[in-house]
């Protein structure tokens, strides 16, 4: 006879004012109630019972998918908390996904730590909290721990969150920031510059006619079909803060190449070049969040494309350029106009900042 282990199941607690104190960052019942009736109930199917310092797994799961552990961690401060096309805790989720998929990772598992500034409304930390399992969800990856602080007033702005996630990368990849080749191409799946051109334009600083809308997204299937299509692929990253040149300085310097871009092939937003030329910014540094630098084989090319925009999150893939030589680590491109002007790594910051 099979008996289930009887497992007790704690006490949910309630928080009953409308704002965060300092009380609730004390350690003691109104912690306890903030952490069960905000995160716990947001995440709760997945929310471990009893509750430990630290969540536990079968080493058997990630060997399921893989041979080695994928192992990311990022904070995520941004200013809107929500914004057209997103909200800070779909954007930490969408992040360390991201980052756990482009080095070829099937993503499994997150952790999420939150500081909280003294006075944010409860109503408001439960919409990230559920923004955040909503997300999660929609990508197959569970939260399974985290951590809650509570600063002062003026200590943090509003909310402040850290994710870190794991998951397990196929035997058979080999991704690397330094394994392009000349001749490779550069391809990437849609339009730049809309998540940094969004952030700033709903802090109401520009009043634009047409609103633009982050791409934050969750690139881990997209980013499964371009391996599948072009199995060749040299490297793969997410173009976030420092945008689409800086990934490009970061490749040219790990494999010591050249990259040459064309401008005119460049997909960009007319709605951001605009913003760009009114604000003085070059778009190809604007942050993405659903935006990946792709090195493929020329011969791959054409699949990985094909692959891309059978996706709704690849519907506007471009091949932008390639890589010219095994030499120089620098990356120029090629203007309409037909000359030539180097795409240096960002010196200081683009201003203004926008997280």
């Amino acid at each position: 006879m099979n008996f289930v282990p009887f497992v007790k199941t704690r006490t949910r607690g309630k928080v009953n004012v409308s704002s965060v104190t300092l009380a609730h960052g004390g350690g003691g019942k109104a912690m306890k109630d903030l952490i069960d009736d905000v995160f716990l109930t947001a995440f709760g199917e997945h929310a471990c019972e009893p509750l430990e310092d630290q969540a536990r797994f079968d080493l058997a799961v990630f060997a399921a998918h893989g041979d080695r552990l994928a192992f990311t961690t990022d904070s995520f401060v941004v200013d809107p908390l929500f914004f057209p096309g997103g909200d800070i805790g779909k954007l930490a989720v969408c992040g360390t996904v991201n980052d756990l998929a482009v080095g070829g990772a099937v993503p499994m598992y997150l952790s999420c730590a939150v500081i909280i500034e003294e006075g944010v409304q409860i109503d408001l930390l439960r919409q990230v909290a559920l923004s955040m399992a909503r997300t999660a969800s929609q990508a197959g990856v569970q939260i399974v721990t985290g951590d809650t602080k509570v600063v002062p007033r003026g200590a943090c702005d509003k909310i402040f969150i850290t994710t870190t996630g794991v998951g397990a990368i196929p035997a058979s990849l080999a991704l690397g920031v330094d394994k392009a080749r000349a001749g490779d191409a550069v391809l990437v799946n849609g339009l730049l510059g809309d998540h940094g051109a969004a952030i700033l334009c709903a802090r109401g600083d520009m009043a634009l006619e047409t609103p633009i809308a982050s791409d934050c997204a969750c690139l881990h299937e997209l980013i499964g079909a371009i391996l599948a299509a072009a199995p060749g692929t040299r490297f793969i990253r997410d173009a976030t803060r420092g945008g689409v040149a800086t990934v490009l300085n970061e490749i040219a310097d790990g494999s010591g190449v050249s990259i040459e871009i064309e401008e005119g092939m460049t997909p960009i937003r007319e709605e951001v070049k605009a913003f760009c030329e009114v604000l003085g910014l070059d778009p190809l540094y604007l942050a993405n969040e659903g935006k990946i630098v792709v090195i493929v084989p020329p011969d791959q090319a054409e699949a990985a494309l094909a692959a891309m925009r059978r996706d709704p999150l690849g519907l506007d893939a471009a091949r932008i350029g390639r890589i010219t030589s095994d030499q120089d680590s620098r990356v120029m491109m090629r203007t309409s106009f037909g000359g030539h002007r180097m795409v240096d790594m960002l010196v200081g910051e683009q201003l203004p900042r926008i997280c």
